[in-house]
């Protein structure tokens, strides 16, 4: 099986293998027959159109962080129904990575790579209770720096927009920088350490991870140090903070990556059980979802809440 055929090059790049990783599972021993198709399963949450309006309460819109506005950098910023500037205390912030662009396959799941396409953080917070920010990786091209749809572009930049942003919204919204967890989709997931513990600089700033299908160290991909023993330098800054760590059908190859690496860190396995490389599972009332919220809310609690300025 096949998904819709394309240049050879783009398929290596490409940060999605779901049919291989059926395969590799023996989906029909789990189920006794096919799974079904997650895209089958009618939503229960969609994710709010993208705005020019200026940020409020149930919206989600268009952002540049300041010193960034020469560039073609964007950002999307979500505040809850239940955010008001006047709030005593501080909220949790959801900062999410999204996958590779150009991604399709035969069972109907795509991918754009752009920040428009980012659903975990609403789906994860039901609209309420979080501040959700939807980052890009960063590249410049031909002299315009912008947006980038697949890989990491410009590693350096790409950390510092993601700095910049985070203490912004904090700043300016009442985010908790205590209270920050890094969420990624596919190319995304493997962002919450390559990018999200990239330094010191970069670790300091979560309180956790959720990483939804692939995970850093693994297998090796088509950029410098996505090698495991490079990966495993990395997950030494992690020092013992929770991750979720789910895939569809399977997560064995993650957690026994993790389990010979003996890094210190509370991990959460989770398989989803369909065959989709897709996040859109975390729009649907699943038990699942329920756990990944459990598992959030756990995350972040009995910590000590901030005072909104």
């Amino acid at each position: 099986m096949r998904s819709r055929p394309m240049p050879i090059l783009l398929r290596v790049l490409l940060c999605a293998t779901p049919l291989l990783m059926i395969a590799s599972v023996g989906s029909s021993s789990l189920f006794g027959q096919e799974p079904p198709n997650l895209l089958s399963i009618e939503p229960d949450l969609h994710v709010p159109d993208v705005t020019s309006e200026s940020p409020g309460p149930g919206r989600r819109v268009s952002a540049v962080t300041t010193g960034w506005s020469e560039t073609k950098v964007h950002h999307l910023l979500y505040l809850p129904t239940d955010w008001s500037m006047n709030a005593k205390e501080r909220m949790p912030v959801l900062v999410e990575y999204a996958g590779n662009g150009g991604y399709r396959n035969r069972l109907g799941d795509q991918s754009d790579g752009t920040v428009e396409g980012t659903v975990m953080g609403y789906g994860l917070s039901g609209g309420k209770g979080y501040i959700w920010v939807s980052l890009p990786f960063v590249e410049t091209v031909d002299g315009s720096t912008r947006n980038c749809a697949l890989w990491w572009g410009d590693i350096e930049k790409t950390k510092k927009y993601c700095k910049d942003t985070v203490q912004e919204v904090c700043e300016r919204f009442g985010g908790d920088p205590e209270r920050v967890v890094l969420c990624g989709f596919s190319r995304g997931a493997i962002a919450c350490n390559y990018i999200g513990l990239h330094d010191d600089g970069m670790a300091k700033l979560w309180k956790g991870f959720f990483c939804h299908s692939h995970y850093d160290g693994v297998r090796k991909w088509p950029y410098e140090g996505s090698d495991s023993e490079s990966a495993l330098i990395r997950l030494q800054r992690l020092r013992g903070r929770a991750q979720w760590i789910s895939h569809e059908m399977s997560v064995q190859g993650a957690k026994e990556y993790l389990e010979s690496s003996k890094v210190n860190g509370t991990f959460t396995f989770v398989p989803i059980p369909f065959p989709n490389h897709n996040a859109a599972w975390i729009l649907r009332d699943i038990p699942e979802r329920r756990q990944a919220r459990e598992w959030l809310s756990k995350t972040l609690q009995n910590h000590e809440l901030h005072r909104a300025p």
